[in-house]
């Protein structure tokens, strides 16, 4: 029975970054994939800076720049009642949140998911595709049995690595259970292609009416778009002309731009999520470690599940780099500061739903008072500080109840 030192179960993104890592250190790995071709699912194509220096930190940047990573260097925000012209001029500059890292780093996620597959196996790493994993043995010997199409195998490791996504097998093998929040909007996103209008270099974001956008070009015309709207309007971007309305719903008033995206054409399917949030309070026990979307994932609105993960990779790969005791204690500090990490960013993502993806008059009288207030004190936007530079910049006392309130212009009860 062929034994390694690593199986990791998912060749996504963190399974594949963390096999190409570890394979690089000379350790052996197993990379176990369900697909046999990377589909897009609608998420993960945007790193942060703080999840662009992680790329760094593990010897991974220059290859997803040689994949064509595409780096956006300005934001924009547009708003009701604000000229277009003076939101260009107030745009901005993504690359001071992170040292030598010039902005975020845009890939598109199937041949994001495909560059490290390939990633690992030129780095030794047994990979394997079209999957099926029918049992995950963990504790003092772990094993993982599978099926391809060579057959059926059973091989056993030091350590399963659960990098499974959010129905993962090892997570719910080794009992681990979600913690949630309730959903506060639906998230829907879509690439588009022939945006040749669309400033290559800058994301723009704005809420306007009872819709939300967000846009990241990814280079040659294409931009990856989502869009935020009511939790009661659950088909409201359903059937076959969905992709249209969905397109429709981006000609803004107070975003000339967007006519880009509204004359674009359809480059992927249109999916829709609810925005919430799930994480874990241990992920990892005997003979196992979670990373990525399989420890819980933060609500999409903030756009950092790539960071997430790339951060966990790095936290985990350090540590199994740095002892040659594979023990589950090994892993407490990556399960503590991942813990309040999700928590942090959890607060940040709050703020932004609570301010960006809500409607109505109330909402839009509080949008512009607190753009108001934020200009006297730019400490209530600290919270875009936790998601473009890191959550760890930001002191702990900024995410309580009691400065959300102070975000929101809200009165504390006595």
């Amino acid at each position: 029975m062929p034994h390694f030192d690593l199986i990791i179960v998912g060749g996504g993104i963190g399974g594949g970054a963390l096999a190409t890592v570890m394979a690089r250190a000379g350790r052996s790995v197993l990379l176990l994939e369900a697909s046999e071709v990377y589909e897009d699912k609608v998420r993960g194509e945007w790193i942060s800076p703080w999840g662009v220096a992680e790329t760094k930190r593990l010897g991974l940047y220059d290859t997803l720049v040689a994949a064509g990573g595409h780096h956006l260097t300005r934001h924009v925000g547009f708003s009701p009642g604000v000229d277009p012209a003076e939101a260009e001029k107030l745009a901005m500059d993504l690359g001071m949140f992170a040292p030598e890292v010039p902005g975020p780093l845009c890939i598109g996620h199937p041949h994001h998911c495909q560059t490290l597959f390939d990633a690992a196996g030129q780095a030794g790493v047994d990979t394997r595709r079209g999957v099926t994993v029918s049992e995950v043995v963990l504790g003092a010997s772990p094993s993982v049995r599978f099926s391809d199409a060579s057959g059926e195998h059973r091989h056993t490791a030091r350590l399963v690595v659960g990098a499974d996504g959010r129905m993962s097998m090892v997570r719910k093998t080794a009992g681990i259970a979600l913690h949630r929040d309730e959903p506060h909007h639906w998230f829907a996103g879509l690439l588009v292609e022939g945006a040749h209008d669309w400033d290559e270099l800058a994301q723009a974001t704005g809420t306007e009416g009872d819709f939300h956008f967000l846009a990241f070009p990814q280079g040659e015309g294409r931009v990856r778009i989502y869009g935020g709207y009511p939790i009661e309007e659950a088909k409201r971007f359903a059937g076959p002309e969905g992709a249209r309305r969905f397109l429709d719903a981006f000609a803004f008033q107070s975003s000339p731009r967007n006519r880009a995206i509204v004359e674009a054409e359809p480059a992927g399917p249109l999916l829709s999520y609810h925005n919430s949030d799930a994480w874990t309070d241990e992920p990892f026990g005997d003979g196992f470690v979670l990373v990525g979307d399989a420890a819980g994932w933060n609500d999409p609105i903030l756009g950092l599940g790539l960071s997430i993960t790339y951060r966990d990779v790095r936290m985990v790969s350090d540590l199994l780099l740095g002892s040659d005791e594979w023990v589950s204690g090994l892993f407490r500090p990556y399960g503590e500061e991942r813990y309040e990490r999700l928590r942090r960013l959890r607060f940040a993502a709050k703020v932004l739903s609570a301010l960006d993806v809500e409607f109505g008059e109330a909402a839009e009288a509080r949008r512009a008072d607190f753009h108001r207030r934020a200009a006297a004190d730019p400490s209530l936007r600290m919270y875009g500080l936790a998601t473009l530079g890191g959550p760890e910049l930001v002191p702990a006392v900024y995410f309580t109840e009691e400065s959300f309130a102070r975000i929101l212009g809200e009165r504390q009860a006595a």
